[in-house]
């Protein structure tokens, strides 16, 4: 079995991978974003144009975008599926250029995407760092788990049972007064 590299080595290969992935997404005609729901890509073109010359098709697994005529922006499998119905591209203008968004919302709401598609260089989604969410952004049983987790810290902090604990302790209690002829001395919780 191998030593992992000294942290100087690790830290040194992060910077570099992180440069590498920096630069192959620079160099892509189109700059792009997500959170873990969405997805927005923004092609800049020449002010000249409009909607009517343009070239964009979103489907459920693939993309395509461009000027009529033109090799497209973007065009290629999609990694994952989108809800079409959800998902829109807008031309506005921005003075001296225009742009075109692209919103592809995820039908898996729960993962990263590594590219926009399977052709362009991947990005690292191991090194996202996730906005933060509030509790009302979360569905219902999410919430209700987050909601308990925290719940148990705060008791925990306090030295106070968690929800478990005291729902073992009040099952244990009312046991005991169905059966006050047994001897309950000896029970342990845990």
């Amino acid at each position: 079995m191998s030593a992992s590299p000294p942290p100087e080595e690790r830290e040194k290969a992060d910077a570099d991978a992180r440069a590498k992935e920096q630069a192959e997404q620079a160099a892509l005609p189109y700059k792009w974003d997500q959170t873990i729901k969405d997805l927005d890509i923004t092609i800049t073109i020449d002010a000249k144009y409009k909607g009517k010359d343009l070239d964009v098709t979103i489907s459920r697994n693939a993309l395509k975008a461009g000027i009529k005529g033109h090799e497209p922006f973007i065009h290629g499998e999609l990694p994952h599926a989108i809800r079409v119905d959800e998902s829109t591209w807008t031309l506005t203008s921005t003075g001296a250029t225009k742009e075109i968004s692209i919103h592809l919302d995820k039908v898996n709401q729960m993962e990263w995407w590594p590219h926009v598609v399977t052709s362009a260089p991947k990005i690292d989604t191991s090194k996202i760092q996730p906005e933060n969410s509030k509790l009302g952004d979360l569905d219902g049983e999410t919430r209700g788990m987050v909601e308990k987790m925290m719940y148990d810290q705060r008791q925990k902090e306090q030295g106070k049972p968690t929800s478990d604990e005291q729902k073992k302790a009040d099952i244990l209690e009312q046991f005991k007064k169905q059966h006050p002829e047994m001897d309950f001395s000896n029970v342990k919780m845990g």
